[in-house]
């Protein structure tokens, strides 16, 4: 069995190319869900690295009929607030491609994040393990809306967040155990202002972004930037 603690790092000369390796981490992980037969489901998350790729991929041609987006966490924000992560992966990408809408998921986060998080997780339960999880990292070291220094209930499939140290407080986030249940996990790091966070990870420090282990492992795309090379 693989080591679900082995870390992959995958280094890249800027953001841009970083979003471009990730597009093409994307397709490949879609070719082969369905080359088996599957559906591919794929879990979002917000970002600028994030909506790089997004963009790219809202020029690729593909059977998107067989793909279907899930997210990672939401803020608890109004349906079409700029701020969601489902408005900006919809304006930047998925208005302009023809997956059905059935076969998009956001996170109803309007609801406030217990009715969030109760519904989503209810929605998920029948679509795991998912394909391919897409993660970014914060500063200090958070990914989705998992915090340092948050506990939350590991019987959970989405945990709904409160008092989260970057606005807005209330949340909603799939659980570790959740982000873990994957087939290809990819954390998209990027910037000189993600260093400490880096090095604290690879240091071994307890950070949320260190605390998902798929047993397939994680892999890392960095750029020069966030290793400060």
């Amino acid at each position: 069995m693989t080591d679900t603690n082995e870390t992959r790092w995958h280094t890249y000369e800027d953001a841009d190319a970083v979003a471009q390796a990730t597009a093409n981490w994307i397709l490949d992980a879609a070719r082969i869900a369905v080359a088996e037969g599957r559906t591919f489901r794929l879990v979002l998350a917000g970002g600028r690295t994030p909506e790089k790729a997004y963009r790219l991929l809202s020029n690729v041609d593909t059977d998107w009929s067989t793909w279907e987006i899930f997210y990672g966490d939401e803020r608890c924000l109004a349906i079409d607030d700029s701020e969601r992560n489902s408005v900006m992966a919809l304006r930047a990408w998925l208005e302009k491609v023809d997956i059905p809408a059935s076969q998009l998921h956001p996170i109803p986060a309007e609801l406030g994040a217990e009715s969030a998080a109760a519904a989503y997780g209810d929605l998920i339960s029948s679509a795991l393990p998912f394909d391919l999880v897409l993660l970014g990292i914060g500063e200090d070291g958070h990914t989705a809306s998992l915090f340092p220094g948050q506990e939350h209930s590991a019987d959970e499939l989405v945990h709904p967040v409160h008092d989260a140290p970057k606005p807005p407080p209330d949340r909603v986030s799939l659980s570790r155990n959740t982000l873990a249940n994957t087939r290809r996990l990819l954390v998209l790091v990027t910037g000189d202002n993600k260093y400490n966070a880096v090095n604290a990870w690879k240091s071994g420090e307890s950070i949320p972004v260190a605390s998902i282990h798929p047993e397939s492992g994680v892999d890392v795309l960095i750029d020069h930037a966030a290793l400060k090379q």
